[in-house]
């Protein structure tokens, strides 16, 4: 079997294995606050968030588009399999250290760095196309920053509009409607997580002369979603007790407007074609909801602590990445 072509096989494994960790790794979090308020028993949630991300990862491709051209141009990148494969390989290491740890760390920004890291090793930092990263940069910056601030708002209308009603009526309620703000979440994940993995396997495919353009093709985005959904079933306790109730305390009404806050973001993201975090977005969306809330609610430590790793995740998944990149060469 010729190099390129084993390559380009190693490559698609690592892809679907990288999706399908990220599926039990990042799903959790659109499933936690349904979860910790007893709103869905966790083996009925990971069933509906398997099948809602399946049908999100099928329904787009602008964001692996994104992921195909924006960070290195794959018609012209240097040893382009190698610096694909170490990517994944990195990507994957820092997901199943933060999710041993229960840390609700960024697989998008470990992909991200793992790709650029894994490129600048290769062919240096002419090699990043630079308008494209920053873009990407400042959506994982902003989205954040922006979900925190809208979670904020929902959460104070909420107050307003249901300040006269009967608490435990109310939670009942919001209990009934976090069944479907979860699903919505699910979906919005889908839609955004799952296409990272279609397009980096569409990157090797181009860089290997398998495929001339940037369209996805379609066994690749069936393949993707089957993967993410699998994983989703597998599901991530783990990060579920951190976002669920290490953040606040969370009740139905707090979690119906973190996830619709996060569902809206994510979902905006993908329609303009941006890779954001899925785990940046729905935890600024819980921390947003309980600052308006209670600010003394927030258990502020989780926060800094996680905080803390998305900070460090894309340098240290970029310094990884070139490890590999130079380990894997000396075979290829």
């Amino acid at each position: 079997m010729e190099p390129m072509l084993i390559l380009t096989v190693l490559i698609v494994i690592g892809a679907l294995t990288f999706d399908f960790i990220n599926g039990f790794h990042d799903t959790a979090n659109a499933i936690a606050t349904a979860v910790s308020t007893k709103a869905l028993r966790p083996r009925q949630a990971i069933i509906l968030a398997a099948l809602m991300n399946f049908l999100g990862a099928i329904s787009f491709t602008g964001v692996a588009k994104t992921i195909t051209k924006d960070i290195v141009n794959p018609f012209n990148l240097e040893n382009g399999s190698v610096v694909i494969l170490a990517a994944l390989i990195a990507a994957i290491a820092w997901n199943l250290i933060t999710w041993y740890f229960g840390i609700p760390s960024s697989s998008s920004h470990a992909i991200i760095g793992a790709i650029a890291g894994a490129a600048i090793a290769a062919a240096g930092f002419d090699s990043l196309n630079y308008n494209g990263f920053i873009k990407i940069v400042e959506a994982l910056i902003l989205s954040p920053i922006l979900a925190f601030g809208v979670g904020y708002i929902v959460y104070s209308i909420f107050k307003v509009i249901f300040k006269n009603n009967n608490l435990a009526k109310t939670n009942r309620n919001f209990r009934l409607f976090q069944i479907a703000t979860a699903a919505i979440q699910s979906y919005t994940h889908g839609t955004n997580d799952a296409q990272k993995a279609m397009g980096i396997i569409t990157m090797a495919l181009i860089a290997n002369n398998y495929i001339s353009t940037n369209d996805v093709p379609f066994w690749v985005q069936l393949s993707c979603a089957t993967a993410m959904g699998l994983g989703t079933s597998i599901g991530g306790w783990k990060i579920i007790k951190t976002v669920g109730g290490k953040i606040m305390k969370i009740r139905p009404v707090n979690g119906v407007a973190a996830d619709l806050t996060g569902a809206m973001i994510i979902f905006g993201a993908t329609f303009i074609h941006l890779p954001v975090s899925t785990t940046h977005v729905i935890s600024s969306s819980i921390l947003g909801v309980g600052s308006a809330h209670r600010v003394k609610g927030v258990k502020w430590g989780t926060a800094q602590r996680m905080l803390i790793t998305w900070v460090i995740t894309l340098p240290i998944s970029a310094f990884l990445a070139a490890i590999c990149y130079f380990i894997i060469n000396l075979f290829f």
